[in-house]
């Protein structure tokens, strides 16, 4: 940090934190789900977080420590990283607070939690998302895109114009205005964290059912919606095809776990939404002239995003249109190093760097395309931004290779899990 930026740091009060009531009864508590009467002290996973036997172990042993470290204890929150307003762009104003947690990385933090084995955090993470998402959707409030570490809904954004800022990257912010956008991938986010986290045969409580029903029929209500997107656009809403996806992913996740939600009466117009979803991206979201899934449904923009489809089962990895779509990703919105940018474009003045986690995710999605040898490739290049103690951050620079945004960045450390697991396993597949 500048001597600048350290001196005279104004202690606020509307900064401390203020626990407020988020557990609606019969919600999973801050140690999230367990057995009746076990040990639901908050804590950290008393097995180290030892899970994973594949290739890179100590990376991804490493990177499970790293999400213990950006946990709050007390109420299971994970942040996504530990820093506000570290430079996109050194010397421009891409600068953000990111010292909260976004309902948008809740699966794909939980698959990571689940392949560091930090059983712990991954039942206190779906407990803190359960609470904050139930009380908001029982009172018929859109679920919001993020919270503070205590539940806290209001993360409204203002500069702090004392600072100068990481070498002059200003403005310095505090709270995050994303908070207000329209995100309709969150309902699939938190839908498939429910998939994963909770049993699909066994009736669940039935204010986890009522909060679980309420998110899938906001899904199939809305799905039809604009939005701000997965990368919070901050110009007008768009039809993007991730949150599309997202959408198809709640009603998929919900058709699954019907007889846990006891909605077996609702299964058949889930089932028709889910397949109107599906004809939808398919005939909207393909774009015959570039050959790949496009950002927006009518726009020519590749976008990183779209490599989630074969992430979340949506096709299988060797469909040739998620093949097309990779290979038109790694060509051409990767740089010279190998690192992927999220898209080419957006509205804000000043350019950013790759992102780490679209890296990764290009890795994972050539390992389930078939590809290992480039998904090892792809990995390799991404994990050689770590630092000197292994942590990432969210970006790089193309220009000079320096690390960018905040730090350390959770959803790297994830992608980096996430796609380690998804080689291991196509190795395993993969004819001798």
């Amino acid at each position: 940090m500048e001597p600048a930026v350290e001196r005279g740091l104004p202690v606020e009060r509307r900064h401390r934190l203020r626990h407020r009531a988020l557990e609606p009864p019969g919600l999973p508590g801050p140690a999230g789900p367990g057995p009746p009467g076990g040990d639901r002290r908050p804590g950290r996973s008393r097995n180290g977080c030892r899970n994973h036997r594949g290739p890179w172990q100590e990376q991804v042993e490493h990177s499970g420590r790293v999400l213990q470290a950006l946990t709050f204890a007390p109420t299971g929150a994970i942040v996504a990283a530990a820093t506000t307003s570290l430079p996109e762009s050194i010397g421009g104003d891409r600068n953000w607070d990111y010292r909260y947690t976004w309902v948008r990385d809740a699966s794909f933090t939980l698959q990571a939690l689940a392949t560091a084995s930090c059983d712990m955090e991954k039942g206190a993470f779906f407990g803190f998302l359960a609470r904050a998402a139930a009380t908001q959707l029982q009172r018929g409030v859109d679920l919001q895109v993020m919270y503070g570490i205590g539940g806290e809904r209001d993360l409204s954004e203002r500069p702090l114009p004392h600072l100068t800022g990481w070498r002059h990257s200003a403005p310095v912010r505090t709270g995050n205005d994303a908070w207000r956008q329209r995100q309709l991938d969150v309902y699939g986010e938190l839908l498939d964290a429910a998939h994963q986290c909770l049993p699909h045969e066994m009736p669940l409580d039935l204010p986890v059912r009522t909060f679980l029903v309420q998110a899938v029929e906001a899904a199939a209500r809305r799905w039809s919606e604009p939005d701000q997107g997965i990368w919070e656009v901050r110009g007008p809403s768009r039809h993007f095809l991730h949150s599309k996806l997202m959408c198809w992913v709640a009603l998929d996740r919900a058709i699954d776990m019907a007889p846990a939600l006891q909605a077996a009466d609702r299964v058949q117009d889930w089932k028709a939404i889910r397949e109107e979803i599906r004809t939808t991206i398919e005939g909207e979201g393909w774009n015959d002239q570039m050959g790949a899934f496009s950002q927006s449904f009518g726009s020519e923009e590749l976008d990183a995003s779209a490599l989630v489809l074969a992430l979340v089962g949506f096709l299988p990895g060797n469909d040739p249109r998620v093949r097309s779509t990779v290979e038109a990703i790694r060509s051409q919105l990767t740089d010279a190093r190998g690192l992927v940018h999220r898209y080419l474009k957006d509205d804000m003045p000043t350019q950013e760097g790759t992102f780490l986690l679209c890296t990764f995710w290009l890795a994972h999605a050539l390992a389930i395309s078939g590809d290992v040898s480039g998904a090892r490739q792809v990995f390799e290049t991404a994990l050689a931004q770590a630092n000197d103690v292994g942590l990432l951050a969210e970006e790089v620079s193309s220009a000079t290779g320096e690390a960018l945004g905040n730090y350390p960045q959770a959803l790297s450390h994830i992608g980096l899990v996430n796609a380690a697991r998804a080689i291991h396993e196509a190795e395993g597949s993969s004819p001798r």
